[in-house]
């Protein structure tokens, strides 16, 4: 039995790995920022998921302050014993054009995407590092591997996660301690369908048509990635295709999209 700490673990993919944890017979542990959100949900996974005398604990966080983080580790920790595995899984998004978007809604979305991940690693990772044990999943992002029209502040955010992720994985392998980042594409979530009102034509003509997961199918992967020890995880095959052959494949598709977005200016005149 593991112990499984998810922030942003009250809905979306953050609760689609919860609930596929506790089935498997892991305790988990809920970190996010609504107390009655938070509550509710685990009243249900105890209800309906909970297996083989695991539990289900909860602590309230904002994740993008370092010392709420700290204090919400630590009580998981101390009722369950130390972290198994770190789900990042706590991520805002706010499209906007970046000269329309005010720097307070930008830098939300880094406080919130970049700084909240790191300070959960954190608040782990000693731990993990002393034991010579332990694995962190992080949730990434296709727009962490394409640039999106209307996404300067998620995209950076979640180019950032990706580097953090890739740096940490040299120093943590060498402690015995596993980094995995997941790329999911559009995934069908509370966020999602808040985000969509919002998404500019541009974005939709370029990206917003590909397909969508389910939370429970990027969970799935997830998980699966990390069972198998896998750095970067792409759910879907167009998130394999471009986290695979992006690189190569980018100087055909910036011509290929900036005439989707050209052709949207021209039919809004």
């Amino acid at each position: 039995m593991s112990h499984v700490i998810i922030t942003g673990g009250s809905s979306g993919i953050g609760a689609a790995i919860a609930e596929a944890c506790a089935l498997r017979g892991d305790t988990v542990s809920l970190i996010a920022r609504g107390a009655e959100a938070l509550q509710r949900f685990a009243s249900a996974l105890e209800t309906h998921c909970v297996r083989d005398g695991a539990r289900v604990t909860t602590a309230t966080a904002d994740v993008s302050q370092a010392d709420s983080v700290s204090e919400a580790v630590a009580v998981c920790e101390e009722q369950n014993g130390p972290c198994d595995l770190l789900v990042t899984s706590a991520g805002v998004v706010k499209p906007g054009r970046f000269d329309l978007q005010g720097p307070e809604t930008f830098e939300a979305q880094l406080a919130t995407n970049l700084f909240g991940t790191v300070n959960a690693v954190r608040a782990v990772y000693p731990g993990m590092v002393a034991r010579r044990q332990g694995r962190v999943l992080m949730l990434g992002s296709g727009a962490g591997l394409i640039g999106v029209y209307g996404y300067t502040a998620y995209c950076a955010s979640k180019y950032a996660v990706a580097g953090f992720a890739e740096a940490l994985r040299a120093e943590a392998r060498t402690f015995g301690v596993t980094v995995s980042i997941c790329y999911p594409p559009d995934t069908e979530t509370p966020q999602l369908a808040g985000e969509l009102p919002d998404r500019p034509a541009e974005a939709t003509a370029t990206i917003g048509a590909g397909g969508r997961l389910s939370a429970h199918a990027v969970a799935q992967a997830a998980l699966a990635g990390v069972e198998r020890g896998r750095f970067a995880i792409y759910p879907g095959t167009q998130m394999k295709l471009l986290g695979l052959f992006g690189s190569v494949a980018m100087p055909i598709l910036r011509p290929l999209f900036d005439r989707r977005i050209d052709r949207v200016h021209r039919n809004s005149r």
